[in-house]
């Protein structure tokens, strides 16, 4: 098998109202839309971000078109996480996880778009290979 694309697809029930978050605060360009859908991209990412309208008809598997994107995080592997953190912030960005490092090396925060979808900014301080 050959992969040549990935998307992350989530359902939610304001598209535009998380893909302007996206964009405004993360960098992401509108690649295509239309009515209850927006395909979201950048270069550095490696998929698309892909925000569904809650309920579209054409959505499959039909017992899953009226799920939300709840519960769930998308993380950002960052190079100087502080300075994002600060960013942010000085953006009037809410911060819904304030910025901590796990033992293991792993330097965090999270914020959350208008539609409840978690997006975690992540450094790590030590190699996690190791």
């Amino acid at each position: 098998m050959k992969i040549t694309a990935s998307a992350l697809s989530l359902n939610v029930d304001d598209v535009t109202a998380s893909a302007d978050f996206v964009k405004q605060y993360f960098g992401f360009s509108e690649e295509m839309s239309a009515e209850g859908f927006v395909s979201l991209s950048r270069s550095d990412v490696g998929f698309n971000l892909i925000f569904l309208k809650t309920g579209l008809p054409s959505f499959k598997p039909i017992h899953m078109r009226g799920h939300r994107a709840d519960g769930l995080l998308i993380a950002f592997v960052v190079d100087d996480i502080d300075r994002e953190y600060d960013r942010l912030q000085l953006e009037g960005v809410a911060i819904t996880t304030p910025i901590e490092t796990e033992p293991w090396g792993e330097r965090f925060f999270q914020v959350t778009d208008p539609n409840g979808v978690v997006i975690q900014l992540v450094q790590w301080m030590t190699d996690p290979q190791t």
